[in-house]
């Protein structure tokens, strides 16, 4: 039926406004997509737009599947390098993002670290590049879906994250893994607010 939408719309050459609650469907048909909840748009962008770019935890929870992990983090400055500390861990923040939260007053302060599932990685390679957001997980579900493998772990028995990564992965149920965040691409929401401070 997709397909089907996504041809008629070529054809006809026109504007059509499609409601659905199904995001895929939004993110495939769309060119233009309006976020609602409660009847309160929450965000107007491109598709990529919302899912790179998420203006407030409801629509960073809402587009992608499986969706963005949701960490409650201390933000804590040590000299010139920011971290966001949860459980036993301390991952860097880059200098960038960093910037925005130490001028906006979030140090000492809670705020939600968003991560999505693809940008949490379990191969060498990216582990050894990344020393300063690389932690230890235990694989809880193991999931093969053909062309990708969804691990769903627990860090510290406390946080549990969902990673999207290659079928070759050796990661089985109950394996200690050693697993690395991809910095560049968290985004950081205000806990109270639920906007977004910095994507």
């Amino acid at each position: 039926m997709r397909i089907e939408i996504s041809k008629l719309h070529k054809r006809l050459q026109t504007t059509i406004i499609y409601v659905t609650h199904d995001q895929t469907e939004a993110m495939t048909l769309g060119t233009r997509i309006v976020v609602m909840k409660d009847g309160i748009i929450q965000q107007v962008a491109s598709p990529q737009d919302l899912y790179d770019r998420p203006q407030n935890l409801f629509v960073a929870g809402f587009m992608g599947s499986p969706q963005m992990n949701m960490i409650t983090a201390v933000i804590s400055k040590k000299g010139e390098e920011v971290f966001a500390k949860f459980g036993r861990h301390d991952v860097k923040i880059p200098d960038a993002k960093a910037k925005v939260l130490i001028e906006a007053g979030y140090n000492g302060k809670e705020v939600v670290l968003g991560i999505r599932p693809e940008n949490i990685h379990d191969d060498e390679m990216f582990i050894s590049n990344a020393p300063d957001s690389s932690i230890q997980a235990t694989v809880k579900v193991y999931e093969l879906l053909g062309a990708e493998v969804f691990l769903y772990l627990s860090i510290d028995e406390e946080f549990d994250v969902t990673a999207r990564v290659n079928p070759r992965t050796t990661a089985r149920p109950e394996d200690i893994l050693e697993i690395a965040f991809d910095m560049m691409r968290i985004h950081i929401f205000d806990k109270d607010t639920e906007q977004v401070i910095t994507n």
